[in-house]
């Protein structure tokens, strides 16, 4: 089972991932990426989704045309993990791409 991220580990996280805003209702960070077109956003979901399988953590997600908007929390521990934290830089790595 993952561990929640101490307070420390936390905001050690937020300054590394300049890019998602911590959840202002709950223990979750979240971003928007707004890509070119669909096509675009179709694949990062399809890119994202795989890894999400390998790590077997699974984002919160939608996608209105070419925005997509996730939130990342894990709910076997009831707030942020190093889960998310390698998922949303693995989702900025493919965003980059």
């Amino acid at each position: 089972m993952a561990e929640k991220l101490t307070d420390a580990a936390r905001a050690a996280a937020l300054t590394e991932l300049g890019n998602w805003s911590l959840d202002d209702d709950r223990d979750a960070i979240s971003r928007q990426f707004v890509f070119k077109d669909f096509v675009q956003a179709f694949g990062f979901i399809s890119q994202s989704a795989l890894i999400a399988e390998k790590l077997n953590h699974h984002p919160e997600w939608s996608n209105v045309y070419k925005t997509v908007d996730v939130t990342l929390t894990t709910h076997d521990c009831d707030g942020l993990s190093e889960l998310d934290i390698k998922l949303a830089k693995a989702m900025d790595k493919i965003a980059d791409a």
